[in-house]
């Protein structure tokens, strides 16, 4: 018998590869990992990606992705990661070495897919942006929370025009982790690591996504920033001083200065890891958190005030195997993300919601700017544009 056999000739998997590499092998380089051994679940998406190489410092942290049998460069030097056959590369490490990382990657003639807030500072943002615009490299930036099916409906909802004239924006994320003074610290709880941004920079990109893709841009910040424990363990015996923003609470305005508050926080209490999203407007309203995951709330007005609750099932951007009647988790929205970016750059994206822009990124980077300075200030300031 010639040919190919009867269930690779029917088969619908994308024909065209995609080599991914990725530099960081810590939580979110697994997940990356995850997103692709779980690619089948996706349906008629056109291109399959194939881990190939990974890159990490930490010899334990490059072990976990030998049990991957495509993966056939494991590496702690970067520079030979982006001299193998790579196609596209995900960046996740410390935000000091966002702009050598990234930049080396752009200049290998690779696409990049690089974590938040990429750049420990708005300076930083601003030379990977010049550098980004002079190549011809796809880059797009993490958000994953959007991708929810509620985050979705929540989106459309903002930009149908039918809920009227916008009169209030609240959009956060929170954790409480850090409540626990005996958590030992990382590097996220160090300046010289994640920049005087601090909580900003690891939670703001899902914070401002949505808002910025409305067109919401803030015009004027007045930040409240509050730090939690001076030091912690350093899981050595000994403690480390912890000099990071913990909690930021920006009141900002939009528009024809409408408010739209921004949270960003780890001491939270009650809250493990909750993504929240609100717009209320004159004719109507939508809220959505991830606290309640399958639950997307609309408000009607009309005689009686009123909020409706919709009960959500599992409508994702690109479709999957998974039956309808079932909820999303963390897994299904980092698949999504991760379809997006493949399909955007394929050309193929359509009208499904995308990734974060490097504008977009720079533009929270703005923010956040802002927000150091009215801290400092104690003052309302205005928001660099770009």
């Amino acid at each position: 018998m010639t040919g190919q056999p009867p269930w690779r000739r029917q088969s619908t998997l994308p024909e065209k590869q995609v080599k991914i590499g990725i530099i960081g092998c810590g939580l979110m380089g697994r997940e990356v990992a995850s997103a692709v051994g779980r690619w089948c679940t996706l349906v008629d998406h056109p291109l399959q990606p194939v881990l190939t190489a990974v890159c990490d410092t930490n010899e334990a942290a490059r072990d976990w992705f030998r049990r991957i049998s495509s993966v056939s460069l494991i590496t702690e030097d970067y520079r030979k990661l982006l001299e193998s056959e790579v196609d596209v590369v995900y960046v996740a490490v410390p935000h000091n070495l966002h702009l050598e990382i990234y930049s080396a990657v752009i200049q290998a003639g690779k696409d990049l897919f690089g974590e938040k807030p990429f750049g420990i500072d708005h300076a930083a943002a601003q030379h990977l942006k010049a550098l980004i615009n002079h190549s011809k490299q796809f880059v797009r930036c993490s958000s994953e929370f959007p991708f929810l099916p509620g985050a979705q409906r929540a989106y459309q909802e903002a930009k149908s025009g039918r809920l009227g004239r916008l009169l209030q924006v609240k959009s956060g994320f929170l954790h409480s982790s850090d409540l626990d003074p005996t958590k030992p610290a990382n590097w996220k709880r160090q300046s010289r690591f994640c920049g005087e941004i601090g909580v900003m920079g690891d939670l703001g990109m899902h914070v401002l996504h949505l808002p910025l893709r409305l067109g919401w841009t803030p015009k004027r910040v007045y930040a409240q920033l509050q730090k939690g424990y001076p030091e912690r363990p350093d899981g050595k015996g000994g403690t480390t001083p912890c000099d990071t923003w913990d909690n930021a609470t920006l009141s900002t305005d939009i528009l024809d200065d409408v408010p739209m508050q921004l949270e960003m926080k780890r001491l939270a209490p009650g809250e493990t890891n909750t993504w929240f999203f609100e717009a209320l407007c004159t004719d109507g309203g939508v809220r959505y958190s991830t606290k309640d995951t399958k639950a997307l709330s609309l408000f009607d007005r009309g005689t009686e005030q009123s909020w409706r609750r919709i009960d959500l099932g599992f409508q994702t951007p690109f479709k999957t195997t998974t039956g309808g009647i079932f909820e999303a988790g963390f897994t299904d929205c980092f698949l999504q993300m991760w379809a997006s970016y493949l399909a955007e750059r394929e050309g193929k994206l359509g009208s499904a919601f995308g990734c974060v822009t490097v504008d977009e990124a720079v533009l929270a980077h703005s923010v956040c700017a802002a927000a150091l300075e009215s801290q400092r200030t104690r003052n309302s300031v205005e928001v660099p544009q770009g």
